[in-house]
């Protein structure tokens, strides 16, 4: 098994979170726990297992992969040479987004 990835946040991140977390305390929590654990042992998604896309047409910073769990989205970085991951932004997914 390879090393796991160090998870950093950004306070753009930071901030959605905080606001989310006031708006959904015990599910906000939840979401965050069960992405810091899925980035931090298969961000790229080799096994298959999680709800992960890279995206097309986004440059590096800007969160160039996502993770959905259910109606929470998260988007992030990886930086491969440090074995990190950079979460961008979190939100959720309403029945107005699209």
């Amino acid at each position: 098994m390879s090393e796991p990835f160090t998870v950093l946040t950004t306070p753009r991140f930071d901030r959605l979170l905080k606001k989310l977390a006031g708006q959904h305390p015990t599910e906000a929590s939840a979401m965050f726990a069960q992405a810091l654990e899925i980035l931090k042992t298969d961000p790229y998604n080799r096994s298959r297992r999680y709800p992960i896309k890279k995206l097309e047409g986004i440059a590096p910073g800007e969160g160039q992969y996502r993770l959905k769990l259910r109606r929470w989205r998260f988007r992030y970085d990886i930086w491969s040479d440090r074995k990190e991951v950079e979460l961008n932004f979190c939100g959720l997914r309403r029945e107005d987004t699209y």
